[in-house]
């Protein structure tokens, strides 16, 4: 069997790799598909040019591959024709395992990221590729910026009012990813993947005030004082606008559930809150 990561160079698709080598996969059979093949160097894989907007280069690195994982582009309203590329190539290629790193309840979900998703796996159902949809929840690693400024001013400001979010690790994720990828079955299936415990922002403040050592108040934002503020701060109305609608959906729930499904999955608990913080402090 072999393997191909598309975002071998982004941080969850090192962490997979690193998993599946773990997992004692021979190296010679995982295909690292970056679009700058010099910063795939010391993945310890075979490295393959794969630019989404080079249809030639997909199906290059495609060339030998049995399964695939999909990783989701960061580009986003580019997003669904990168994929569909991707999509069109494996199935032309024969891949008897597609794999895709979805969002949260995609197909329902009202959150600003979800309709890329949403489109991908209509995609991806279209096909008739044997596929597997990984909804990922949020990173914990994405609080990055949020638990440095909150360490440096004592508030973590929002607009996300009690909403919770079922954070992991990118390590969790990239975990389930390569058992997914190794083990027979999982065929059909699409599983909706969260940390164990689903923290709201008030619990975020006092994950940062323990790793920080000072006091850390979580501070509510209406829509229009937080728009106020990202303007003030430089974004421009369209950006504030996209940053408005990701907490409102957080704050309505979309990232709220969880059912031990990832856990299940990577036969483990899920990294804590405190623990994914403080391994980016």
């Amino acid at each position: 069997m072999t393997i191909l990561v598309t975002g071998a160079t982004g941080n969850l698709g090192r962490l997979v790799i690193a998993s599946l080598l773990e997992r004692g996969t021979d190296p010679q059979s995982i295909v690292a598909g970056a679009r700058d093949v010099t910063k795939a160097e010391g993945l310890g894989v075979r490295v393959a040019r794969l630019d989404y907007t080079d249809p030639s280069s997909i199906t290059a690195a495609l060339d030998g591959v049995d399964s695939v994982l999909l990783i989701s582009g960061s580009e986003v309203g580019q997003r669904v024709a990168q994929h569909e590329a991707v999509i069109d190539a494996a199935k032309q290629a024969g891949v008897t395992k597609f794999v895709y790193t979805s969002a949260p309840k995609a197909t329902t979900s009202d959150l600003v990221l979800a309709p890329e998703h949403k489109a991908t796996e209509e995609l991806i159902q279209a096909s008739g590729l044997p596929s597997v949809i990984l909804r990922n929840n949020w990173y914990t690693e994405n609080y990055a910026a949020d638990l440095a400024r909150a360490a440096e001013t004592g508030v973590l400001a929002a607009g996300v009012g009690d909403g919770r979010v079922a954070s992991a690790s990118r390590r969790d994720f990239a975990d389930a990813a390569a058992v997914v990828l190794l083990e027979d079955g999982h065929i059909g299936e699409v599983y909706e993947l969260g940390g164990d415990v689903a923290w709201n922002y008030a619990d975020l403040a006092a994950a940062i005030a323990e790793i920080s050592g000072r006091d850390v108040t979580y501070q509510p934002l209406t829509a229009d004082e937080q728009r106020a503020g990202l303007l003030a701060a430089g974004l421009d109305e369209g950006t504030a606008g996209f940053v408005v609608a990701l907490d409102a959906g957080i704050g309505s729930g979309a990232l709220a559930d969880t059912d031990g499904t990832l856990a299940r999955l990577i036969g483990r608990p899920t990294t804590p809150l405190v623990d994914g913080l403080r391994s980016i402090a």
